[in-house]
């Protein structure tokens, strides 16, 4: 299992809550870490620009990156949203294995 932790912003606190809620019901991420406000300095369409956002952190595995950044794109307002994936290299084990075993996809059961 390799485990990552996908970084974004959003502008406001209720769509960080929205996204991080829709991530860990859906099994797309073991947790989200939404922060505390945050200013933001960036250059867009050659300006530079200053915002207030959210940070939000996303653990979740390599194996679900392709379905979380399509969720996040499906949710998120901007144009060009910030995601940025680091990989874990250690950890607590069993931390780790719980973001593997919270982000597998649901087997069907039973019919």
């Amino acid at each position: 299992m390799d485990t990552i932790l996908i970084a974004t912003h959003l502008p406001d606190r209720a769509l960080a809550l929205k996204l991080a809620t829709t991530l860990v019901k859906e099994r797309l991420a073991a947790c989200v870490n939404v922060g505390a406000p945050s200013t933001s300095v960036y250059r867009w369409e050659g300006a530079v620009e200053t915002a207030e956002e959210i940070p939000v952190s996303i653990k979740t595995t390599k194996a679900r990156y392709a379905e979380v950044e399509a969720r996040v794109l499906a949710l998120h307002p901007y144009e060009l949203p910030e995601l940025v994936v680091v990989g874990i290299e250690g950890g607590l084990g069993p931390y780790l294995a719980w973001i593997g075993a919270e982000t597998a996809p649901a087997t069907p059961g039973p019919t």
